[in-house]
């Protein structure tokens, strides 16, 4: 959990930010970087204050638990040493939750690089954690609706990526259509960049998936072994199918594959049984190819 823990931070700090950097126009380099950077600092403190205790901590209302958790561990008042999760210690998981709070409003800034003001990114972050974040979380992993349902998201399907894929529509669609959108060159400047970062997500994305079994035992296993296979068939898959369209693979579109393939592997990785139902899921890389212009075509982002 301690390495799993270090790899989900590493995700955020480098990967995201070299990904999104590389892909930005010159200009926007340091705002792009500042993001991801300033995204880590601010969802640590959050986390600490009210995040954590908003998440996994019971409601003392009963009807209100389904829908959002208590204030019991204000600042983690309770958490001492000796406190348990299961059978590991409740610092260590209260830190690896924070690193999944950390990567997504980190990702989202991906949707509006170039559109929205530093301090505009702040209160976003801030105000997305409290009010969508943490209820989705608890919903999911707390204690809450969704959890009476035994909903199975392995390792953060809904509370990361379909929360986090729904904020970005959402303020794309808000912000409106970039300027000079069109009319000027906005091709990435620095894809070797992207290319690290992606790396950087991809070995990551390990820590994200196995650690969420939260023990070393056979889920575990089995969720790097099918992130692995995911991840590199996707990115065949986008790279061929490329090929097929476009008469020629890119750079972009092979990482894009592969962290499409990852998104894909994420929600089942360690329940998925064989290889075979891992190189299903590497569907995402081609799915995500041809629906890669839904913004260009039809949002006009």
């Amino acid at each position: 959990m301690l390495t799993a823990t270090a790899l989900v931070l590493l995700m955020t700090l480098p990967g995201p930010a070299l990904f999104y950097e590389g892909m930005v126009r010159r200009k926007n380099v340091l705002a792009t970087l500042a993001q991801s950077f300033a995204a880590a600092a601010l969802m640590t403190v959050l986390w600490m204050v009210i995040g954590y205790s908003l998440a996994f901590k019971a409601n003392a209302s009963p009807g209100m638990d389904r829908f959002i958790g208590g204030l019991s561990h204000l600042f983690l008042g309770p958490l001492e040493t000796g406190s348990l999760i299961g059978t590991i210690r409740e610092s260590l998981f209260m830190m690896f939750q924070m690193t999944f709070a950390i990567i997504t409003p980190a990702l989202i800034a991906g949707a509006f690089a170039d559109r929205m003001k530093f301090s505009a990114y702040l209160w976003f972050s801030r105000l997305w954690l409290i009010m969508v974040y943490c209820p989705i979380s608890h919903w999911v992993w707390g204690g809450g609706w969704l959890f009476t349902m035994v909903a199975l998201d392995y390792a953060s399907s809904s509370v990361v990526y379909l929360s986090a894929g729904t904020a970005a529509l959402v303020a794309t669609l808000v912000l409106g259509k970039r300027i000079g959108h069109g009319s000027e060159n906005m091709a990435p400047h620095n894809l070797v960049l992207s290319v690290i970062g992606a790396s950087l997500l991809w070995v990551g994305w390990f820590g994200f998936n196995a650690g969420s079994a939260l023990t070393a035992g056979g889920s575990a296993a089995m969720a790097i072994t099918a992130t692995q296979i995911a991840a590199a068939a996707a990115a065949l898959a986008w790279m061929f199918a490329e090929w097929l369209i476009a008469q020629k693979p890119s750079v972009l579109g092979m990482i894009s594959g592969a962290l499409s393939g990852l998104v894909a592997i994420t929600p089942c990785g360690g329940l998925c049984r064989s290889g075979r139902r891992a190189l299903h899921r590497a569907g995402g890389g081609h799915r995500l190819l041809f629906g890669g212009g839904l913004d260009e075509e039809i949002l006009r982002l």
